[in-house]
């Protein structure tokens, strides 16, 4: 089935087509670079995996239960607006709830394979272009992933979000080799990751939890990357070069704090002006939404801090936006987290089946039967 035909809103085009503009630099230097930097490269190529082997597709999902929360997560959940609704319309806001999520962060792992290419080709230094040559794998396997689980298990769909392909249009259309990192390794990577860490925490179904640890193992790593790479290139550049790139951060957060409002799913539940209107209200006033956005900004707060771009006016913005206090956080200690949960869950999942494996062959033997498969 075409993912076409999945969409709740119809694509503008089939394609997406981005004016790129920056050189592709070749570099001729191929005996010297960063050891953590080539240490990474070691652990992205250690660390390939193949989600046919890796998630097991074979677990149901309900698409109108995908991740097993509670409904008191849902923005109208308690209002006027809620309570006029049967179970059906209950069943269809949980279902578009999930589709438009999951289909952001399907959309977003195509940008950020995108980006990571651009990356290879633009980044002056070999062991940069060494680690985004195997970052561009991994988001190949994260879009193919989250591709299968929306159109075998969910059978719905939602177009790119406005707000995330505007940051993304901004990141692919600059020039500067830089822009890729900063838009892409810092803002939309930092907060995908805090989303997929949320979900994966609260998630009480194994297949979305599966594939949100694994995809977290990568994009830990990715962080990293971009962290190391633009800590060292922005300790060189000058005040006026420093406040364009803190100028791209404020919009881009700004952007990604909107995205998280979801409008269009609202807009496709059959409700009228007003009710879409009361709905928007009750997703800026939610409690636990509230909570959701900050903490999708842990990971970009101490990544923009930890690069150097700290001035009073860029923390002005995030005490603005209600998550200034994000930047206290380990981005070391989150990431080393990341690594262990997905091992940890690779090791539950497989002693299991091994378990499984042994009883059945023991069945076998009482029975008097060829254990032998």
């Amino acid at each position: 089935m075409s993912t076409h035909d999945l969409y709740t809103i119809p694509a503008e085009l089939s394609t997406w087509d981005v004016e790129a503009a920056g050189a592709a630099r070749f570099t001729w230097e191929y005996d010297n670079g960063r050891d953590r930097m080539l240490a990474l490269y070691q652990k992205g190529k250690d660390k390939q995996w193949d989600s046919v082997k890796r998630i097991d597709w074979d677990l149901e999902v309900d698409p109108y239960n995908v991740l097993g929360i509670p409904d008191e997560t849902i923005a109208i959940h308690g209002t006027p607006l809620w309570e006029r609704m049967d179970e059906k319309q209950r069943k269809e806001v949980r279902l578009h709830g999930a589709s438009w999520q999951f289909s952001q962060f399907l959309h977003g792992e195509q940008g950020a394979m995108i980006c990571s290419a651009r990356i290879v080709e633009s980044v002056p230094d070999l062991d940069s272009k060494f680690y985004a040559a195997t970052q561009t794998m991994d988001e190949a396997r994260h879009a193919e992933t989250y591709a299968r689980f929306l159109q075998e298990k969910v059978g719905l769909a939602y177009p790119i979000n406005p707000h995330l392909k505007s940051l993304l249009d901004s990141t692919l259309s600059d020039s500067r080799w830089d822009m890729p990192y900063l838009g892409m390794q810092v803002l939309i990577e930092g907060l995908a990751l805090a989303a997929f860490g949320v979900m994966r925490d609260i998630t009480t179904k194994p297949l979305p939890r599966q594939i949100l640890a694994y995809v977290m193992q990568d994009e830990a790593r990715h962080v990293a990357f971009g962290r190391m790479a633009l800590r060292d290139y922005y300790r060189q550049l000058s005040e006026s070069e420093l406040r364009e790139r803190e100028d791209f951060v404020i919009e881009g957060c700004y952007l990604m704090r909107d995205r998280l409002r979801g409008q269009e799913t609202w807009e496709n539940l059959g409700l009228n002006k007003a009710e879409v209107a009361d709905a928007m209200e009750s997703v800026d006033k939610s409690q636990y939404l509230q909570l959701f956005r900050s903490l999708l900004f842990s990971r970009i707060v101490p990544c923009v801090k930890d690069i150097g771009l700290w001035s009073p006016r860029l923390q002005q913005a995030y005490a603005d936006m209600g998550v200034l206090d994000m930047a206290g956080q380990s981005l070391d200690a989150l990431m080393r987290q990341d690594e262990d949960i997905a091992e940890r869950l690779d090791t539950e999942r497989f002693a299991a089946e091994e378990a499984e494996r042994h009883a059945e062959v023991a069945e076998t033997v009482a029975l008097g039967g060829d254990p032998r498969p």
